[in-house]
């Protein structure tokens, strides 16, 4: 990891009219656009703010459970999350008041649960983002072991 602090530098521009979808630009990266969500009168069928913190919430704990999983030599062959956001009216305006994230972690039959379920908890505390937000953080999770000992491992090296 580099020395803190870090800094990230994202522009975001439109040219006029108002239904235009927005470009988010940022150095060596490609090009995101964006708009806003059928819930404020948007199309629906692109990345919005809200979606896009939603997603950095997901991206971020697995990211963190990923290197910890590598650092305490967890042995698991996928994980995802599905995460939920609430916006709610909040002191006269609007905020995400909650986020609910149901983690699902597969592991090897007779992997060591306890581990996984420890790493996991530990992406939940250290996770940059969730560490960053007002609202309520409720992680669930789930660990299976999958039925084929000979499946593939994940690893990171």
């Amino acid at each position: 990891m580099q020395r803190l602090p870090h800094h990230y530098s994202v522009t975001a521009a439109v040219a006029g009219d108002a239904d235009q979808e927005i470009e988010l630009t940022a150095p060596r990266l490609p090009a995101l656009r964006t708009t806003s969500p059928a819930e404020f009168g948007g199309p629906g069928d692109r990345w919005s703010p809200e979606t896009l913190l939603v997603g950095a919430i997901g991206d971020c704990l697995i990211l963190t459970f990923r290197g910890l999983a590598h650092r305490l030599n967890l042995r698991w062959t996928s994980v995802d999350c599905e995460v939920t956001g609430t916006l709610d009216r909040l002191d006269g305006g609007l905020a995400f008041v909650a986020f609910r994230i149901d983690v699902r972690l597969r592991i090897p039959a007779g992997g060591d649960a306890d581990l996984a379920r420890h790493v996991i908890e530990r992406a939940e505390q250290t996770c940059l983002i969730t560490n960053s937000l007002k609202g309520a953080v409720h992680v669930t999770a789930r660990i299976d072991e999958i039925a084929s000992p000979d499946a593939a491992l994940m690893t990171i090296a």
